[in-house]
């Protein structure tokens, strides 16, 4: 919450006329830059409408101000909330467009990390061949850079396609390696989310190990918790409460679902929302 404030603070403080030249000094004008990211703490903290209400107006100020760099740094994080929010369609038109972008402007850059949405879209929407491939060449090109940035999102979203795929082996090391680069790229944001994927691998396999989930989960929960990111939160108890069902404890998933679902005030049409609406619906 601290770090929407300050967000707040930039976008009341620019000025048009006076600050129009710091994009050609950050390499990103500050108003997109703070309205790009205010998006995603919006999201995480669980107000989706608001946070999909900065995209637009975050894509709208980064076209007038007839900078390509910030308008791919637009699209790219942008792009990023669309995904998690379950927005696959508008995800899958900004990545395009972003890539496009790259390739006319020569950015290996740029396009590197329009591909990673690219992939990221392809695990989530069950095309989990595909974004495997597109990974494996995508992250070792953004690394090639020297960035960081976003590591534990990608490098989780492989470990799960390769669970998916029955690569069990590999899967565990991409999800130990995002659990390691949340810690060494200090990306707590999405701390919650790495553990609560790291659960459902532990379901994908032969042996089902429940106990590891249910673990898993509870770090999850735990971690969303501390941090108060409703999102996060929300999508943990999805979770848990699903494995909770299946092993006949309906009471205890319903009890657990149920507060977090009711804390929400807006986004509910969006995926997670609509998920456990439904799962609650079925627990009542």
């Amino acid at each position: 919450m601290e770090g929407l404030l300050h967000y707040d603070q930039v976008i009341a403080l620019y000025d048009p006329v006076e600050h129009r030249l710091l994009k050609t000094l950050f390499f990103i004008d500050p108003r997109v830059a703070a309205l790009i990211y205010q998006s995603l703490g919006l999201w995480v903290l669980g107000y989706p409408e608001a946070a999909l209400a900065s995209t637009e107006q975050a894509l709208s100020k980064a076209r007038e101000t007839g900078s390509p760099a910030s308008l791919m740094h637009a699209i790219a994080i942008t792009c990023l909330t669309q995904l998690i929010s379950g927005n696959y369609t508008i995800a899958k038109a900004q990545s395009d467009e972003l890539i496009g972008l790259a390739e006319e402007k020569g950015s290996v850059y740029w396009k590197a990390v329009g591909m990673l949405r690219r992939a990221g879209l392809l695990a989530l929407t069950e095309k989990s061949l595909d974004a495997v491939s597109i990974f494996t060449s995508a992250i070792a090109a953004a690394r090639s850079s020297g960035t960081t940035l976003f590591s534990p999102v990608w490098l989780s979203h492989l470990a799960r396609a390769c669970g998916e795929l029955g690569q069990f082996d590999d899967a565990w090391s991409y999800i130990g390696e995002a659990i390691t680069a949340v810690e060494t790229t200090k990306e707590k944001w999405y701390e919650a989310e790495v553990h609560r994927i790291a659960g459902e691998i532990a379901l994908m396999s032969p042996e089902r190990d429940a106990a590891k989930a249910e673990t898993y989960f509870e770090r999850a929960l735990a971690t969303a918790r501390t941090q108060q990111a409703k999102s996060w939160d929300l999508r943990a108890a999805i979770s848990m409460a699903r494995l909770w069902r299946e092993q006949g404890k309906r009471d205890e998933a319903r009890e657990l679902l149920a507060p977090v679902y009711g804390w929400f005030t807006e986004g509910f049409d969006t995926l997670d929302l609509k998920q456990a609406k439904a799962l609650l619906d079925e627990l009542t």
